[in-house]
């Protein structure tokens, strides 16, 4: 992604605007698209910045969010809860489709990952024993 042109370039185009240049004779002397220009005047009329707004980050999650509690239960209900089985529960209660990986995001955002066990990292025969498992709460990343 590419980054959004600088504060200052941004000023000096909406300024000479301001003093009356028309927007595409700012776009042409500044070095950029007229469509730009108009984009930063009308913010700057709207706002009263001309400042670029905040690139990236999560934008979808509240979706899944809005079922944080249930989805929680249900994993320290069930510990072995497939992730298909949670996104069907969605399904058949709320209606709401999630993929496999956006069930798995949410729980590793929210601290939830399967707790390996140093003995079961051993060489073994397959079906040896009963295997159980651990699924605990980690350190949420900063």
């Amino acid at each position: 992604m590419t980054k959004p042109l600088s504060n200052d370039l941004r000023a000096r185009a909406v300024e000479a605007v301001a003093r009356g240049m028309s927007r595409r004779a700012a776009a042409e002397r500044f070095g950029v698209a007229a469509s730009t220009v108009v984009k930063w005047v009308r913010r700057w009329r709207e706002t009263g910045t001309w400042a670029a707004r905040p690139q990236g980050g999560d934008k979808r999650s509240e979706r899944i969010e809005v079922h944080s509690e249930e989805i929680l239960a249900l994993v320290a209900e069930k510990v072995d809860i497939t992730l298909a089985e949670v996104a069907d529960h969605l399904q058949r209660t709320h209606g709401e489709r999630f993929a496999p990986s956006t069930i798995w995001r949410f729980l590793d955002r929210h601290a939830m990952t399967f707790k390996k066990n140093r003995a079961r990292q051993r060489t073994s025969a397959t079906g040896c024993g009963e295997r159980e498992t651990d699924l605990a709460r980690r350190p949420a990343r900063s």
